[in-house]
């Protein structure tokens, strides 16, 4: 059993890796700003940065509290069963942008270990974003909020 889990935390690990293997590359369009917004939220998520994270949230909104409740229960688990990993994978599809707001298709894959807890949770939902100056940031993660 440990060695199935190790097996998947380490895909799940060169799978976030490999993916940001392709260097740092701009947004030349909405669509693709609003992906790597959401791609770079969940890699804050696995780095544990909750400052990070929730700097690709609208301040006060729905998503940016879930973050916080995320942060707590995190903290919660690493505090009863020792460090913890956390290992998020998003897929995003269909994007469409309106103005200064879009919406994104999104299927999360989440395993959180820490000591000898381990859970994992997979959802898809839609998430929402808002063109904030020329950032693109999440205010809720309708039907899969962390």
């Amino acid at each position: 059993m440990k060695r199935k889990l190790f097996l998947v935390g380490l895909f799940l690990l060169l799978v976030i890796l490999l993916s940001g293997c392709s260097g740092v590359v701009t947004p030349v369009n909405d669509e693709a700003a609003v992906k790597s917004v959401i791609h770079e939220y969940f890699l804050a998520i696995n780095d544990q940065n909750w400052s990070k994270a929730k700097g690709y949230c609208v301040y006060q909104s729905d998503q940016y509290y879930s973050t916080i409740g995320f942060e707590d229960t995190a903290n919660m688990i690493e505090q009863y069963y020792g460090n913890i990993t956390i290992l998020s994978v998003a897929n995003v599809s269909n994007v469409s942008v309106n103005g200064s707001y879009a919406s994104a298709s999104v299927s999360v894959n989440l395993v959180v270990t820490a000591g000898y807890y381990y859970d994992s949770a997979s959802g898809s939902g839609t998430y929402y974003l808002q063109k904030i100056g020329n950032n693109w940031k999440i205010y809720d993660g309708a039907g899969f909020a962390l």
